[in-house]
């Protein structure tokens, strides 16, 4: 079957996307292929088309377990076989995932790069059948990156293991990111791909403001259809979201702080459209295909034009008019440097912290390695009087140096184990028949309950006994209160792995050559995107494109400096008169709020021509 005709079965399209050929190509004559496309450019395709073309199972690493889900289950709607593994699932599980990748009929195993390090992972490497090594997010692997991950340097070992063709795939690498992955990747020989990243549908819009409250609102009520707005903090999203819809716009908020149900059903209102306007943290959009996204705002600066640039595309996938606003203001940028200080703590605090982990869960010198910790960022930087921020970066900067992994927000999976004997269970006298279907479904379902506690799936168990999730936890802690199953339910944690015994005061390396290197790094991205939020000479598309190596370009003529340059010249005037002319009688505040809407076509700047040409009365 030729590529075209698998894109057509499993997809239902009739041609590839810019550069998703050429890729796919590349793969099938077994070489390495580093793609970098833009931000809902069709990246699974490009590894998936050609796994399902070639015996075997394709090994897809990537971070977000969010992306895995729906990767799997979207795999799954079109009738192929994959599997997931990754935080939060117990060594029970993990084995029968590998087992069924091993010897069952599946065609992708996604593996959280954590993973790929465990002894149980690599002692099913001989026998699973791969035939393509996938790395998603592939700017993780680089220390010149915006997200380095020291997890995913374990992704060259595969290779000495493994005879399969490398995968990688990215939005956001400058031209020193990409050399960087391809020679940490181990390719055989360079082979970089990239599309164009221009957005042609996608208008770049900066404002300096003060009333970021405001302009937002006027974006809300300027632009129709879906739209994201980015904070940093969870306290803000939630005060923004409760402004907006005070105002009439149906909005709510996602942060890392809801629980998963809360989490799945807002994000699936808002796909369909039932919630217009998500205002969130970067916690949310990761493998969300929604193409009818007309705005994405940000209301600060981000930390990169990396993580902008990706966020930002998120808007406009279906290749109509979309806008990507940035407001900012003076205060942005104090809290920018602010950030770089908090990010990277002082070398001795973050040593500090090493040692108090241990002491916070009595660990003694030289011991501990291997250990599992449930760790609680509140309540651990409470009781030692730590800045909590300033904490989670010292364990980022921990991990980065190799001492230990920290996984955030990793779900535990509920925990059922039927107490009884499965001889005398149907004599059991249950005061709701709503128990005895509850058993009957775990034993159909579940093998090995009644000797330890397996993880089960809430959704799955409750559909199947005909509940919701709520109704179908009460019965099982009904349950557990007759003494029949024992229940631990389930939850979200911090988890750190401990790499290594506890090592004495003085001892810890830390790699100050490597920290000064990330922190140089950091303050670099840190001045990029200040430099491109005050920048009013060159175009916007134009600067992104120049920063991720795409010299020659075209100015957009849509973005705010663009807008701004047509209202210098006869354009603006033009302009002016059309709107003058559709809304007789208005005044100088409703023309402000015209050129606050990114979809009016009048520039910010323009109030100062308006004012002009009332004066001249040339109106």
């Amino acid at each position: 079957m030729e590529a075209l005709e698998v894109l057509k079965r499993y997809w239902g399209y009739d041609a590839f996307r810019p550069m998703q050929e050429e890729i796919i190509s590349a793969a099938l004559a077994g070489r390495d292929v580093l793609a970098v496309l833009p931000t809902g450019g069709g990246k699974s395709v490009c590894f998936q088309v050609p796994a399902l073309m070639r015996d075997g199972l394709a090994l897809v690493v990537t971070p977000l377990i969010a992306l895995m889900t729906d990767q799997v289950q979207n795999l799954a709607a079109r009738g192929v076989r994959a599997l997931a593994i990754h935080a939060g699932m117990d060594r029970r599980e993990v084995d029968l995932a590998l087992n069924n990748a091993a010897y069952g009929d599946y065609k992708f195993l996604y593996v959280s790069p954590e993973r790929l390090n465990t002894s149980l992972f690599r002692s099913y490497l001989q026998v699973l059948p791969v035939s393509y090594i996938v790395v998603d997010e592939a700017h993780c692997i680089s220390q010149w990156g915006y997200d380095f991950r020291p997890d995913y340097l374990g992704i060259s070992a595969l290779r000495e293991v493994l005879d399969a063709p490398v995968i990688a795939l990215t939005a956001t690498a400058t031209p020193r990111v990409a050399e960087d992955i391809m020679d940490k990747l181990a390719f055989r020989e360079p082979l970089l791909l990239k599309s164009g990243f221009e957005r042609p549908n996608l208008s770049y819009i900066v404002r300096r403001c003060e009333d970021k409250d405001g302009s937002l609102l006027d974006i809300c009520r300027g632009v129709e259809g879906s739209g994201i707005v980015y904070m940093r903090h969870r306290a803000r999203c939630e005060q923004t979201a409760a402004f907006l819809a005070a105002n009439g716009v149906s909005a709510s908020f996602y942060h890392a702080g809801l629980d998963r149900h809360a989490r799945t059903e807002r994000q699936e209102a808002w796909k369909r459209g039932e919630i217009r306007v998500m205002v969130c943290t970067n916690a949310f959009g990761m493998g969300i295909d929604k193409p009818d996204v007309r705005f994405v705002v940000h209301t600060g600066l981000p930390e990169s034009p990396e993580s902008y640039f990706q966020e930002a595309g998120r808007a406009g996938r279906d290749g109509l008019r979309s806008y990507a606003v940035l407001l900012w203001n003076a205060t942005d940028l104090r809290r920018l440097t602010q950030l770089l200080d908090v990010s990277f703590p002082s070398l001795p605090f973050i040593e500090d912290v090493y040692q108090k982990i241990h002491v916070f869960y009595e660990i003694p010198y030289e011991a501990g390695i291997g250990r599992q910790l449930k760790f609680d960022l509140e309540a651990f930087s409470k009781h030692f009087g730590l800045d909590r921020a300033r904490v989670h970066y010292a364990l980022r900067y921990l991990e980065r140096s190799e001492h230990l992994t920290f996984s955030e927000d990793v779900e535990i999976a509920t925990q059922v184990k039927i107490l009884a004997d499965r001889d005398a269970l149907y004599e059991i006298d249950l005061p709701d028949p709503a128990m005895v279907t509850l058993l009957e479904v775990l034993m159909r379902r579940y093998t090995g309950i009644f000797s330890h506690l397996v993880p089960i799936r809430e959704e799955e168990v409750a559909a199947a006994c005909g509940l919701a999730v709520p109704a179908f936890r009460q019965l099982l802690y009904r349950t557990a209160l007759e003494h029949v199953v024992k229940y631990v339910p389930g939850e979200r944690c911090s988890v750190i792995f401990l790499h290594h015994n506890r090592l004495m005061p003085g001892n810890v390396d830390l790699q100050k050559a490597k920290y000064d290197f990330l922190l140089e790094n950091a303050r670099a991205r840190a001045d990029a995107m200040a430099e491109y939020a005050s920048g009013e000479g060159e175009c916007r598309s134009r600067w992104l494109l120049r920063y991720f190596g795409q010299e020659d370009s075209e100015p957009c003529g849509t973005c705010d400096v663009c807008r701004a340059r047509r209202a210098a010249g006869p354009d603006g005037a033009a302009l002016v008169r059309a709107w003058w002319a559709a809304h007789p009688g208005a005044g100088l505040p409703e023309f402000r709020a015209a050129c606050a809407d990114p979809s009016s076509g009048l520039p910010p700047d323009a109030v100062s021509l308006y004012r002009r040409m009332l004066d001249e009365g040339t109106l």
